[in-house]
């Protein structure tokens, strides 16, 4: 079922019009009077349309209910700040893949470091490109993007979570099996380094405010492509594939 993404206060209306890119979209699908359709507020609730005049793409709803296709668990991918445009293509798959939200920090061998003016038209782009992700996905939530200041205040964000994780090229012993075989859990946060890997403090650090150290194997992953390892892999284990 097409989706489209609109306001809370327009998803509790009983008819709606389609405006801007909506109505745009709308007249690209060629959508006819009768048709159902699926509008979603971005925050995970949805309502079953049916459009009754093509006009003004006026949708009159049906039915409002829960998301059907979120996961049931919530996972925070924590990603230090990359180079290039790497963080862009974690945070398209992430949406895809089902995170609950993104979010980028600096840490000491991070390359990267856009200044207050830069970073505000980076997070714009990355919101739009997780919006962009979550209506071709199908997902019935757009995920946040945050820009955290420290990276002792993504540690102690991440170590809120029910399993909070960091992986670490030379950590050998818990592997990310082993530290989800206990179960139990409906929040994860994944916490990645940038291209040169986290320092040993900052591991000791994490260690001290609860999160786990874990490998991901004998391979050494890129940046962008262990956090969406792990969050694939802890989506298999909470049984969302």
């Amino acid at each position: 079922m097409v989706r489209f993404f609109v306001s809370a206060e327009d998803l509790e209306k009983e008819d709606v019009s389609l405006t801007g890119e909506n109505a745009q979209h709308a007249k690209v699908l060629r959508l006819k009077p009768g048709e159902m359709v699926l509008l979603c507020d971005g925050e995970g609730r949805e309502a079953v349309c049916k459009v009754e005049s093509t006009d003004e793409w006026l949708l009159r709803a049906m039915e409002r209910r829960e998301s059907q296709s979120e996961a049931a668990v919530k996972v925070s991918v924590y990603m230090a700040l990359p180079k290039a445009d790497k963080l862009e293509h974690v945070i398209q798959k992430a949406t895809e893949l089902g995170a609950y939200e993104i979010v980028t920090f600096p840490s000491v061998r991070c390359v990267s470091r856009p200044d207050e003016k830069s970073l505000k038209k980076k997070l714009e782009r990355w919101e739009k490109i997780a919006a962009s992700a979550a209506e071709q996905s199908g997902r019935g939530r757009i995920p946040k993007v945050l820009v955290l200041g420290s990276f002792s205040e993504a540690l102690t964000r991440a170590a809120q979570a029910d399993k909070a994780l960091m992986f670490y090229e030379h950590e050998a012993a818990l592997t990310l099996k082993m530290a989800l075989s206990s179960g139990g859990y409906s929040t994860v946060s994944l916490l990645t380094g940038p291209e040169g890997g986290l320092e040993e403090a900052e591991v000791t650090q994490a260690r001290e405010v609860g999160l786990q150290v874990c490998t991901l194997g004998r391979r050494i992953l890129r940046c962008e492509t262990a956090p969406l390892c792990a969050l694939s892999a802890v989506m298999y284990d909470a049984g969302e594939f």
